[in-house]
């Protein structure tokens, strides 16, 4: 969980969202030393292919080697074993190593010494020459290839890492606890620990929509990082993408709660467009401070909606949030709600009446449509938003945000996702996450509804 506050808090997510991918300066399999190949006489004896001439016969390792290596790999297994006393050593048997096996041998060695002195830098100079020795199988090259993008990013050997991370992917390594899909998701790790963080998302993203084309599930954590990443960082479009997916995926109450906190807290909305995304707010329950809702009553206006701030106070005052005559002006707007219903009940006759005429000004049949849609009266006022779309000087993008706010109303999920889509401008995030919102209520909200927001 990101646990967001509202509104402009500071850009720090929870503690428990640390790295959820950090790279380990591990084999993933563990920090064990390796077995490497032992040498006896037929280790370096001419070895010969069956019924091949004795001209064709190559050694495996050269005696000389061998004689220098036994002493060296002695040595190293004894628990008080010094490694740095031994580099010289160490050295001068890499010199000599000439054969495939040869330099097999002796990264093996070379790695464990690393292993052995607690020496990154060496564990990863070994497991590159295990690797260019062309003689490791293809299990332990991917292996070792991680390995070496591992310490290589912690060195911040950033293109060594980020070939060898590669090497790894290619080869669809995976380890008990890691899996393919993971190993995958480190090069995003990469991208961020070189401050590339649109085009780590940019990745993020794009693992996502393949785990999604498989049929696979999206490990939750991919996107509490991305979205971490990307809010700490202030990373858009990109974070709106990311968020909209996340709330489709895994729409808990709190993540709701933060993708809308989110959004409010990377823009400076005004007060028509923050009424929309605070009417989100409320359907996925994300008002729980009193200044939400304080908010919203002043986006909503007494005087233009009394209904829906009737509806907003009530909740408030019914949450615990602003409980009742706690606060004067509240209670103000509250008793003025109150004496206008009434009155405005009354007047959506004539309201209807004007807006359906054909010399209506754009200003009626906007009034109009958020009349109704603060009533609860989805599919007159998705009418009056189609009407007012094809007026001169029409707010398109307002228009249509609140004409898929009442087509979800009136149950048409799919119409509100395509009007959606539509929406550009500051309103394309909350229109992203209203989209979002009916793709999980195909049912839409009922027509006896008392208020949009309820």
């Amino acid at each position: 969980m990101i646990y967001l506050s509202s509104p402009r808090r500071p850009r720090l997510l929870a503690g428990n969202l640390t790295r959820q991918f950090a790279l380990a300066i591990a084999l993933a399999g563990g920090t064990a030393v390796l077995a490497v190949p032992g040498f006896t006489d037929a280790a370096y004896a001419q070895r010969k292919k069956k019924d091949a001439p004795a001209e064709a016969a190559a050694p495996v390792y050269s005696k000389e080697f061998v004689e220098a290596y036994q002493p060296i790999e002695a040595a190293l297994k004894d628990p008080a074993a010094d490694v740095t006393a031994l580099k010289p050593q160490i050295e001068a048997l890499a010199a000599m190593a000439s054969s495939p096996d040869e330099k097999l041998a002796v990264g093996g060695m070379i790695f464990n010494a690393g292993i052995t002195g607690k020496d990154t830098a060496l564990q990863m100079r070994g497991a590159e020459t295990m690797l260019a020795s062309g003689k490791t199988k293809p299990e332990d090259t991917a292996r070792f290839a991680f390995v070496v993008a591992q310490i290589a990013t912690s060195l911040q050997q950033y293109e060594k890492a980020d070939t060898y991370l590669q090497q790894a992917i290619d080869l669809n390594y995976s380890a008990p606890n890691l899996t393919t899909a993971d190993v995958k998701m480190n090069r995003a790790e990469l991208l961020f620990a070189q401050e590339r963080y649109a085009e780590g998302l940019d990745y993020v993203n794009t693992l996502i929509a393949e785990r999604k084309a498989e049929g696979q599930e999206v490990n939750p954590k991919w996107y509490a990082r991305g979205v971490q990443i990307a809010y700490n960082n202030e990373i858009e479009p990109q974070i709106y993408d990311l968020v909209q997916n996340w709330v489709m995926d895994v729409p808990t109450d709190n993540n709701w709660r933060d993708a809308v906190n989110i959004t409010r807290n990377l823009n400076e909305y005004d007060g028509p467009v923050l009424l929309d995304l605070l009417r989100l707010g409320k359907r996925v329950g994300t008002l729980k401070e009193k200044n939400d809702y304080i908010f919203y009553i002043e986006a909503a206006d007494t005087r233009r909606l009394p209904m829906e701030v009737k509806s907003i106070i009530e909740e408030a005052n019914a949450s615990g949030a602003i409980p009742k005559g706690s606060d004067s002006w509240v209670d103000e707007q509250l008793a003025t709600a109150n004496g206008l219903i009434a009155e405005d009940r009354a007047a959506l006759p004539s309201l209807e009446s004007d807006a359906n005429k054909p010399s209506a000004q754009l200003r009626t049949v906007l009034a109009a449509g958020d009349t109704f849609l603060s009533y609860g009266e989805y599919t007159k006022a998705a009418g009056f938003y189609e009407r007012a779309l094809g007026m001169p000087g029409v707010d398109a993008n307002l228009a249509m945000t609140r004409l898929g706010i009442a087509q979800i109303g009136a149950g048409d999920a799919a119409a509100a996702q395509a009007t959606f889509a539509k929406v550009n401008g500051d309103r394309a995030p909350i229109a992203k996450l209203w989209s979002a919102y009916a793709s999980q209520n195909a049912g839409g909200a009922t027509a006896t509804e008392t208020a949009v927001g309820g």
